[in-house]
C-alpha cells in the first residue's frame, strides 16, 4: 500500500503572509481580526472580520497576470508557490500527468460577480469584463496554478462549502495511495469579504456581531454568539512516501487516513445527532489504521456558533467513546475566523506544524465554560507534547463532513 506524506506548505491568511508568520501567530495566541474597513459598515450589524492586509502576491506573478486573476486565485497562486518551494523540488523527474492540483472554493469570484453586476445595472451587458466568468469560475485557482508549473495531471475543485479544501486534500491522499498520481499540491482558498457575503450571512444569523476583537470568535464558549467571516488560502503538497524518502525531503507528516460523509439532514444546521460527523471520524482513523485511544489531538472544525461546537462534540463523543475526554481539542479559528472553502486547508497546516513542533496551540478568546461543550479544547494555553496522531474535522453547510487523519513519520 503507497503511503503518502506532506512535504511541502504554504499559506496566506489573516495572521501572516507564509506558513512561517502563520506559525508564529498561532503558536503565540495572536488574533487576526481586525474592523472592516473596505467598506462602509453603517448599515451592517457586523463589523469584525479576518481579512489579509497589505497583500503582495508572489513576485513570480506579473501584472499582467494579476490583471486577469480574481484575489481568491491569488491568493491560491501564491501559497501554492511557497508550498512547491518549501517542499524542495519541481517535480520535474516525474511524470507531468502524474502530478496533480486539487483546489478547494466554496464561492469563488464574488467580489469581482458583485463588482460586473454594477456595471451591468448602470451601464449595460455591454461593458461586463470580457474575462468576467474565467475570472470568477470556483476551478480556475486549480487550473491556473497547474499552468504556472506545468502539472498536467487530475486536475479539478471541489465545491463543499466549508468542507471544500478538506474534501480536497482526502481525494489527492486517495490519487496518490491508489497509484494515480505520485504528488498532489492540494488545498483551499477563499476571498468573499464583501457587502454581498457579508449581508447574506448576517440575515441568515451565522456571523457574530460582536465589537470585542476578543470576544468575536470563541469556540466553544457559552456566550460564542457566531463566527468570524475570514479569507486566504492554504495549500500542500502531497507526496508518495518511497519518492519522498528517496530525495531526502522534509517531512511533515503523514496523510494515513480520510473519511467523507453527509449527514442528509438540513440545509445550514449540523444534525444534532452527530452521527455522520462521527462516522467521518471513524473512518478515517480506522483507515489509519488507528484505534480511538491512538489518537492525540483533535483540530475541529469549532466555528464559533451556537448548533456547530455543541454538535461537534456530541460527533466527537460518538466516534471516540471513553477516549473522547482524554483528546486534546482546539479550533485555529479562534484565531483567524472562518475562511471557509479553504478552512480545512488552512487546519491542515496548523495540525502539520503542530506535529512538527510538538505543540498544541491553545483555543483562544474562551472565558466562559459552556455544559455542552465538556471536552479538552486546550482553553489555558499551549500545551508541549508529541502528537503521534491527530484528525482534522471540516462541517459544510449541505451536511458534507470531511475528516483527514494525520500519523507523525520518525
Amino acid at each position: 500500500m503507497r503511503r503518502v506524506v506532506i512535504t511541502g506548505l504554504g499559506t496566506v491568511n489573516s495572521l501572516g503572509a507564509n506558513k512561517d508568520e502563520f506559525w508564529k501567530g498561532i503558536s503565540e495566541g495572536k488574533l487576526g481580526f481586525s474592523f472592516i474597513d473596505k467598506f462602509d459598515t453603517e448599515n451592517f450589524e457586523v463589523k469584525i472580520v479576518s481579512q489579509v492586509k497589505d497583500f503582495q502576491p508572489d513576485e513570480s506573478i506579473d501584472k499582467k497576470e494579476l490583471r486577469r486573476m480574481d484575489r481568491f486565485t491569488q491568493f491560491a497562486v501564491t501559497a501554492a508557490n511557497e508550498a512547491v518551494k518549501d517542499c524542495g523540488t519541481d517535480f520535474k523527474d516525474l511524470d507531468p500527468y502524474r502530478v496533480g492540483v486539487i483546489v478547494g472554493c466554496g464561492i469563488g469570484g464574488l467580489e469581482l460577480t458583485q463588482q460586473e453586476h454594477g456595471k451591468y445595472l448602470e451601464k449595460g451587458p455591454g461593458r461586463i469584463s470580457v474575462f468576467y466568468v474565467p475570472m470568477m469560475i470556483g476551478n480556475m485557482a486549480a487550473g491556473t496554478i497547474a499552468m504556472k508549473h506545468d502539472f498536467r495531471g487530475d486536475n479539478f475543485a471541489t465545491v463543499t462549502a466549508c468542507a471544500s479544501s478538506t474534501h480536497a486534500i482526502g481525494e489527492a491522499f486517495r490519487k496518490i495511495k491508489d497509484g494515480y498520481m505520485d504528488a498532489c499540491v492540494c488545498g483551499g482558498t477563499e476571498s468573499c469579504i464583501t457587502e454581498f457575503a457579508l449581508g447574506g450571512f448576517n440575515n441568515m444569523k451565522a456571523l457574530s456581531r460582536s465589537n470585542d476583537l476578543e470576544r468575536a470568535s470563541i469556540p466553544f464558549d457559552k456566550e460564542r454568539n457566531g463566527f468570524i467571516l475570514g479569507e486566504g488560502s492554504g495549500m500542500l503538497i502531497l507526496e508518495e512516501y518511497e519518492h519522498a524518502k528517496a530525495r531526502g525531503a522534509k517531512i511533515y507528516a503523514e496523510i494515513a487516513g480520510y473519511g467523507a460523509t453527509a449527514d442528509a439532514y438540513h440545509m445550514t444546521s449540523p444534525s444534532p445527532e452527530g452521527d455522520a460527523a462521527a462516522r467521518a471520524m471513524i473512518n478515517a482513523y480506522t483507515e489509519a489504521g488507528l484505534k480511538p485511544e491512538d489518537v492525540d489531538y483533535i483540530n475541529a472544525h469549532g466555528t464559533s456558533t451556537g448548533l456547530n461546537d455543541k454538535y461537534e462534540t456530541t460527533a466527537i463523543k460518538k466516534a471516540f467513546g471513553d477516549s473522547a475526554a482524554k483528546l486534546k481539542i482546539n479550533s485555529t479559528k479562534s484565531m483567524i475566523g472562518h475562511l471557509l472553502g479553504a478552512a480545512g486547508a488552512v487546519e491542515a497546516i496548523a495540525v502539520a506544524l503542530q506535529m512538527k513542533n510538538s505543540l498544541v496551540h491553545k483555543t483562544a478568546g474562551y472565558k466562559v465554560p459552556d455544559e455542552e461543550c465538556d471536552l479538552d479544547y486546550c482553553v489555558d494555553g499551549n500545551i508541549n507534547m508529541k502528537i503521534n496522531a491527530a484528525l482534522s474535522n471540516s462541517l459544510g453547510f449541505g451536511g458534507h463532513n470531511a475528516t483527514i487523519c494525520f500519523k507523525s513519520v520518525d
